[in-house]
This record gives C-alpha cells, sequence and structure tokens, in this order.
C-alpha cells in the first residue's frame, strides 16, 4: 500500500508532470505537423508526374529506412555547422516532424487507395476538380482507414519521445532518470512515468474511438439543432418534371429542337493495343432520347465516357451544345483544357452509373446537394430545397436523410439520378442504369427515366431493356466491336433489323424474357 502510494505521490509531482508535458508537446506538434506534410508526400506519390513521385518515394525510403534516434542527433550536431542553431525542444519536435512526415504519407496513401476509384469519377462527373473532391469525398472515406494506422502511429510518438534524452530534452523518460540517479527507487519512478504514459496514450485511443465513428458513415448522425429546417417532402404531390429538369437551363428556342446537340466525329479510343471505338460518327438531337445497344465490350460505355471526357479522345472530336467539353482547337488540333473540372461543369452533362456511385459517408440529400454547393455556389439552403423536391419525384421524400446503406439497389440509383439532375444538365447519359438492380426493382429506375423522357430532357441510354427502349426511345444505335453497325427507330431496329448480328443480338437477349414468361 504504501509503494501504491509513493508511486501516485511520483506520477502526480511537477516535476514528472512538467516532463509527460514536455513529451506530449513534442508527440502532438510532430504528429499535426507529419500529418500535413505526409499529405503532401502521399499526394507526390499518387502523382502523374514521374519526377515528384520519385523524390516522395527517397524521401519516404530514407526516413523509414533510418533510426530516429541518429536523425536527432544529425539535426542536433549538423545544423550548428552550416549556421542553423535550434534549442534542444526545437530540434527534437524537428526531428520527430520529418520522421513522421514518411509514416504518415504511406498510412494516408494507404487510405486513399482504399476508396473506391468510382467514387472519384462519380465526383469527376459532377465537375469536382481534384482538390475539391480529395477534400470533401476521397479523405472523408479514407479516415475509416488512415484512423487505426495514425492512432498507432501516435502513440509510438508519444512512447517514442524518450528517444529525444539524447539530445537532452527534458522530457518524461529523461526525468525519471534523473529522480532514479539520486534515489535508486527504479521501479517507483518508472511506474510512475509508466502511468503518465498510459494516461496519455489512453487519450489518443479516446480520440481514435470519437473521430471513427464521426466518420463511420454507418452510425446515423443526428441531424444539428441550428440546422435550418428541411421542406416537408409531400408524397402525394404530381412531381413537376418539366419544371425541375428546365430549371436554369438556356431557353430552347423553337427552332433547336431540330438541332444536333451531340456530335462526335471520327472518334476513335484504345486502351493499350486494344481498339475499343474505332471511327465512330454519331449525333443526337436536342431533347431526343437515344437507346444505345451492344454485346459487352463494344464500346458503349467508353462513348459516354468521352462524351462528359471522363476518358481522354485519341482521336477525333465530340461537341455538346456546339462546344468542346474539355478541349480547345489549337492550330488546327485538339489541346486539353487546364481546367478538365470547369470545363465539365460549365457543359452541364449529369451521368448515371450502372453501379450508382453515390457517396457513402453522405445522405441521400447531402448526395444531391453537393455539386450544386460545391462546385456552382449555390447556398445550402436553395440546394437542400431543390434536393427535397428531386427526390420527391423519384418517390423518395422519406428518404432524404437515409445514408446510402440503407436504401435498396433501386432507391440509390434513384438518388443517382436525382445527383445528376440537381446540377440543371442540358444532356444526361445513362451506363445501363438497370443492369445491377434485380428484376423487380428495375421498373422504379425505368418510371424515373420515362418522365425525363417526356418533360424533353436530351438523354444517351445504354441498356438491354427491349421494352424500355421500344416505348421510349426515338432511336436506337447498335454497336459491336467498337462500330455502330445500325441505327434506326424503334420499329425499324427491334421489328426490322437489317443486320445478322443485330438480329442475334436480340434473339440473345430476348431468349431469356420469353423463358421467364
Amino acid at each position: 500500500m504504501e509503494s501504491l502510494t509513493e508511486v501516485v505521490s511520483y506520477g502526480l509531482s511537477g516535476f514528472l508532470l512538467e516532463g509527460a508535458l514536455t513529451a506530449l508537446e513534442i508527440a502532438v506538434i510532430a504528429v499535426a505537423a507529419g500529418v500535413v506534410l505526409g499529405l503532401g508526400l502521399a499526394m507526390m506519390r499518387l502523382s502523374t508526374f514521374a519526377p515528384l513521385r520519385a523524390i516522395s518515394w527517397f524521401y519516404i525510403w530514407f526516413m523509414r529506412g533510418t533510426p530516429v534516434l541518429l536523425q536527432l542527433v544529425f539535426l542536433y550536431d549538423a545544423l550548428p555547422s552550416i549556421g542553423i542553431k535550434f534549442d534542444s525542444f526545437t530540434t527534437a519536435v524537428l526531428g520527430f516532424t520529418l520522421n513522421e512526415a514518411a509514416f504518415c504519407a504511406e498510412i494516408i496513401r494507404g487510405g486513399i487507395l482504399s476508396v473506391d476509384r468510382r467514387q472519384t469519377i462519380a465526383s469527376a462527373a459532377l465537375g469536382m476538380g481534384p482538390f475539391l473532391t480529395l477534400r470533401r469525398i476521397t479523405l472523408p472515406q479514407a479516415m475509416r482507414a488512415i484512423l487505426p494506422a495514425l492512432a498507432n502511429q501516435s502513440i509510438n510518438v508519444i512512447k517514442g519521445t524518450a528517444v529525444a534524452s539524447v539530445i537532452f530534452v527534458n522530457e518524461l523518460t529523461f526525468r525519471s532518470q534523473q529522480i532514479v540517479g539520486q534515489n535508486f527507487k527504479f521501479f517507483t519512478v518508472f511506474s510512475a512515468a509508466g502511468i503518465l504514459y498510459l494516461v496519455m496514450t489512453s487519450a489518443v485511443a479516446a480520440l481514435q474511438r470519437y473521430l471513427e465513428n464521426r466518420f463511420n458513415p454507418e452510425v446515423e448522425r443526428r441531424r444539428p439543432a441550428h440546422a435550418p429546417a428541411e421542406p416537408t417532402p409531400d408524397e402525394d404531390a404530381t412531381p413537376d418534371w418539366a419544371g425541375l429538369i428546365n430549371s436554369n437551363r438556356p431557353a430552347q428556342g423553337s427552332g433547336e429542337s431540330d438541332a444536333d446537340f451531340v456530335v462526335c466525329r471520327n472518334v476513335h479510343k484504345a486502351y493499350g493495343m486494344r481498339e475499343i471505338l474505332r471511327g465512330i460518327d454519331f449525333t443526337v438531337r436536342r431533347g431526343e432520347v437515344v437507346v444505345v445497344m451492344g454485346p459487352s465490350g463494344s464500346g458503349k460505355s467508353t462513348l459516354l465516357r468521352l462524351i462528359n471526357h471522363l476518358e481522354h479522345l485519341d482521336k477525333g472530336e465530340i461537341e455538346v451544345d456546339g462546344k468542346l467539353v474539355g478541349y480547345e482547337r489549337h492550330d488546327g488540333y485538339l489541346k486539353p483544357v487546364r481546367d478538365l473540372a470547369k470545363a465539365r461543369a460549365e457543359a452541364r452533362v449529369g451521368m448515371v452509373f450502372q453501379s450508382f456511385n453515390l457517396f457513402e459517408h453522405f445522405t441521400a440529400l447531402e448526395n444531391v446537394a453537393e455539386a450544386p454547393v460545391q462546385v456552382y455556389g449555390e447556398s445550402e439552403q436553395t440546394a437542400r430545397a431543390r434536393g427535397v423536391k428531386l427526390l420527391e419525384a423519384v418517390s423518395l421524400g422519406r428518404h432524404i436523410h437515409h445514408m446510402p446503406h440503407r436504401l435498396s439497389g433501386g432507391q440509390q440509383q434513384r438518388v443517382a439520378i436525382a445527383r445528376a439532375l440537381a446540377v440543371s444538365p442540358k444532356l444526361m447519359l445513362f451506363d445501363e442504369p438497370t443492369s445491377a438492380l434485380d428484376p423487380e426493382l428495375v421498373g422504379e429506375v425505368l418510371t424515373a427515366l420515362r418522365h425525363m423522357a417526356e418533360a424533353g430532357m436530351t438523354m444517351i441510354v445504354v441498356t438491354h431493356e427491349v421494352r424500355f427502349a421500344r416505348e421510349v426511345a426515338d432511336r436506337i444505335v447498335f454497336m459491336d466491336e467498337g462500330l455502330i453497325v445500325e441505327q434506326g427507330t424503334p420499329e425499324e431496329v427491334l421489328d426490322h433489323p437489317r443486320q445478322e448480328r443485330m438480329q442475334r443480338f436480340l434473339n440473345l437477349i430476348e431468349r431469356p424474357s420469353k423463358q421467364g414468361a
């Protein structure tokens, strides 16, 4: 009992507490600065610019491969020789920061790589730039992978500050050694120091638990008390699809409906040695609904991504509403613009993906309101009010605060449609929007597409839904092996196909439905 009292007495002594505070200050500053520097190094490692990747790799390799003890001694002894003199505390902070940056860089890089790449593609389709995507989409989702490793590293830094005693930093372990050198009570003094270390590292563990809950999309979030009230969803109201689609769009003159709105000229695209598109010439008139069909690998999805400049053209050109998306003409050649995100945003091309690609850390309403606020500068109140109306229009008014994982596949796809419509697009692209859904959920999505077509939205839909194509499409385009093989009205293509390849394709996709019937 007396020994325990003595341990507590040493632990509460001002001498050891001051040493613990010094250790904590070094650790907090080093980790905070190391995270910032590490983020920069991580982005350099992920850069497409080879020299940046090489510099980052070398720094990380060197700092992780040499002991922090030697790094501290080098800074303490070498810097004064070139005229740079720091006190022991500043040298320790600098040394631990430089060392931690290397470890934090790899932790952050791993977290970023753990986020599904489709999240980045979805944000790019909404006109979000790389840094906005990193801040709003990638890093918040990466935190689930980053936090455990970063917490472990922070704990190691707190305990590792004992190494700073080599350059005479008066931290906790160094002070404990001073006391033991006078009274030789090894067990008592170091037990007290151990308890202080345990308290500090426990605080890190508690912070880790809080942050993990904060960034966990599966934990339901409470609405802030100061947040403005959302408009009350009206499930019985008839959606004004024409008003929702035409809101904030340039007025269309009476003669514009016959104009070519999307024009693809001699479009080529290859991945390595594999040629995907081999000279596509393709037009879509304003207000027209074009359904693109074809076997897997025929280039349908690639064509959609090229229209929205989610992929780079190898040859040819694509215009939307008379303008190139992401390119400018220079001496007769197409040159990519410097601000591609801005070009995508100005084009106002909405895109809905096969796998939904909702932002997992946002609610349905937050998904819909994100791009209008962050990309187009709308007020949050305006964007959320419009988001509620769009979600009502796709029959999701009662699910506006639900996270994506709480929604069915059909509901998630309808949120994706509302999100694409929130940017007031001139053109909507659908990349097999029903292929990832159960048959019972397909109708939910196709109903929304029908409403949009009836309201006059210009649409390109990649799908194998023959019934939808027959009922809604103005024109059907059939692709095979990177070429347009046949096109025409639904009656011409579906009922009287001219090409044998189209006939065989129709037999394949219609046979399962007949068997099911």
